[in-house]
């Protein structure tokens, strides 16, 4: 297997992405908003390839809102992927988990119904040619769901302190947007949501605690966004 291309997680960071607070808050919150972009949504979706499942705490939500036969988990990072293997046997739906590098996913052509990329892309430090797996695997009519902190985010100073990222490879929502465009995923506005939430302040939500309210002007910090490959 070639090498993986991986910016180690730091150890708050690692803690974190195994917290009930991830999980509940940041996970099934984008998994929430994600559904309700998804033109025509089908009872199920019998392959669900979950890219960069880290420690498999999207497991049981995806089994939930999707209905899978089969999810398949992969991550570029062993430490995780031993907590994901015990979630993994909580499961009844079966679930494989597999150590690879996002653009080169060893699965075959046309073979997933639903993609899953919740805060991994902006760790990549392959992306286009991760993308252009993602678009390689999934059937025609095969579904992204596509969920980031952009670069305003990313550079904020609360990230930088706790977490790691290849920094310079950090993009806005529109350029997010663009690069998906260009790969060939179809979506238009009706697919897209850029909340706010107040973990992706830099004042962590505390102006509107206040009663300053949401500034309207603003650059956005989330991108959640369902793209379709098509027929």
């Amino acid at each position: 297997m070639p090498a993986i291309a991986l910016v180690p997680e730091t150890r708050i960071g690692f803690w974190f992405l195994g917290t009930r607070t991830w999980t509940q808050h940041v996970i099934r919150v984008a998994l929430k908003d994600l559904v309700r972009l998804i033109p025509q949504r089908r009872p199920s979706y019998p392959v669900v390839l979950d890219v960069g499942c880290g420690q498999g705490k999207s497991f049981r939500p995806l089994i939930e809102h999707f209905a899978p036969q089969l999810v398949v988990g992969l991550d570029a990072d062993e430490r995780a992927l031993e907590r994901a293997r015990a979630e993994a046997r909580l499961e009844h739906t079966p679930i494989e988990i597999h150590l690879r590098d996002a653009a080169a996913l060893g699965l075959a052509d046309r073979s997933v119904d639903l993609v899953f990329c919740h805060q991994t892309f902006h760790h990549l430090l392959q992306q286009q040619a991760a993308l252009q797996e993602f678009y390689r695997v999934l059937k025609p009519g095969g579904l992204l769901l596509f969920a980031e902190s952009t670069r305003a985010y990313i550079h904020s100073w609360i990230i930088r302190l706790f977490f790691r990222h290849p920094m310079h490879l950090q993009r806005s929502a529109d350029e997010y947007m663009a690069m998906l465009r260009e790969q060939g995923f179809a979506f238009g506005p009706e697919n897209v949501s850029m909340p706010y939430l107040w973990w992706s302040r830099p004042d962590l939500g505390a102006l509107e605690w206040f009663g300053f309210g949401v500034p309207r002007e603003r650059e956005e910090t989330l991108i959640n966004l369902v793209a379709r490959k098509p027929d």
